[in-house]
């Protein structure tokens, strides 16, 4: 929050005094085209940035178990993050659009990370480092929230044992925590990190391969929703009401739009040093998830009585599930060495 009040108010100050602000035409009618893709496609690729913020809004969704009153407090979560990011984001976009220098100036610092230069050319050089230390303090605590959104949703799988090792990775700590779950995510991700010191393709590969499935989830899901449960879903106890098929049916088309952005390789003529790998990775990835399903009975990691009777009882406490007086649901404990756990009913 403190970097973009500071964007707001610090930026637009400073390009006034130093680089004057550009004008509407040179903000919103020009390009620059630095990856060598054909024009179309090299104006498709500006979404590659923008996509970003409307990416890991459903993080109150992943903590929903600890969540008191879940299936409203998660659900309206939810809605007011996409709210909130997409005009904080549109806003943000707006004033660095009419703030940025111009593309040969910017690019000749040689700096990989387009806003170190940005500031160093519109709030000199004491303001540019405290506010690109700001941002990398911001960086820290966006990826906490996201160990904590991703170790609560490996926990939960885990907890159905569909992970390797899931007895271990779903025990939770005397405090009730899923440090294991945690140390799963963190060990993943510095993995991940470490693969930009011998090869940058790789990581953004990896990044890239990494944002695909989010974008196909949630395009995946509003698919689903829109085509094949559009009358027998369960009726939440808050949703958008008869605004939900219009999002549905924007979701499809947004996020496969995404996807296609993600899967594109980022400078033309492809090479083998250039190529994007994410739709080989998830392609890869594709193929084992489909052997497993096709070798896996269904049984063997998610009860099918478990489902349909969520599909069947409009969301009502499924057999074995004790209903707490807070309205949280209590789950038995599980074979293995997974722990029980509570989480609220969605």
């Amino acid at each position: 929050m403190l970097d973009f009040i500071l964007n707001i108010i610090w930026l637009p100050i400073g390009a006034a005094r130093t680089i004057g602000f550009r004008t509407a035409e040179e903000a919103f009618m020009t390009t620059y085209n630095g990856t060598g893709a054909p024009a179309g496609w090299n104006w498709c690729l500006s979404y590659l940035a923008t996509a970003g913020i409307l990416i890991g809004f459903d993080a109150s969704g992943h903590v929903a178990e600890e969540t008191k009153d879940a299936s409203i407090t998660a659900a309206r979560g939810i809605f007011w993050s996409v709210i909130v990011s997409g005009i904080g984001g549109f806003a943000t976009i707006i004033l660095f659009l009419f703030c940025t220098p111009d593309p040969d100036t910017l690019f000749s610092y040689g700096s990989p990370q387009p806003f170190v230069p940005l500031y160093a050319v519109v709030l000199g050089q004491g303001g540019h480092i405290f506010m690109n230390i700001i941002a990398v303090v911001a960086l820290w605590f966006n990826t906490a929230i996201a160990i904590v959104a991703a170790s609560r949703l490996v926990f939960a799988v885990a907890r159905d044992g569909v992970l390797p090792f899931s007895g271990w990775v779903s025990r939770v700590s005397a405090e009730g925590q899923p440090r294991n779950a945690v140390l799963v995510i963190w060990g993943c991700a510095s993995l991940v990190t470490c693969t930009i010191l011998p090869s940058a393709v790789a990581f953004t590969s990896l990044i890239s391969a990494a944002g695909v499935p989010s974008a196909a989830a949630y395009g995946l899901i509003a698919f689903g929703r829109f085509f094949l449960t559009p009358h027998s879903f369960p009726k939440p106890r808050w949703s958008l009401g008869r605004w939900s098929r219009p999002f549905q049916f924007i979701s499809i088309f947004w996020n496969g739009w995404v996807v296609a952005i993600l899967f594109s390789p980022y400078s033309f003529p492809v090479t083998g040093a250039t190529l994007n790998y994410a739709p080989i990775i998830m392609a890869g990835v594709t193929i084992l998830a489909v052997i497993s399903w096709w070798f896996t009975p269904v049984g063997g990691w998610l009860p099918r009585e478990r489902i349909s009777h969520f599909v069947e009882s409009e969301g009502a406490p499924a057999e074995g599930l004790r209903q707490e007086p807070d309205g949280q649901l209590q789950v038995p404990e599980l074979e293995g060495d997974a722990s029980p756990a509570t989480y609220s009913e969605k």
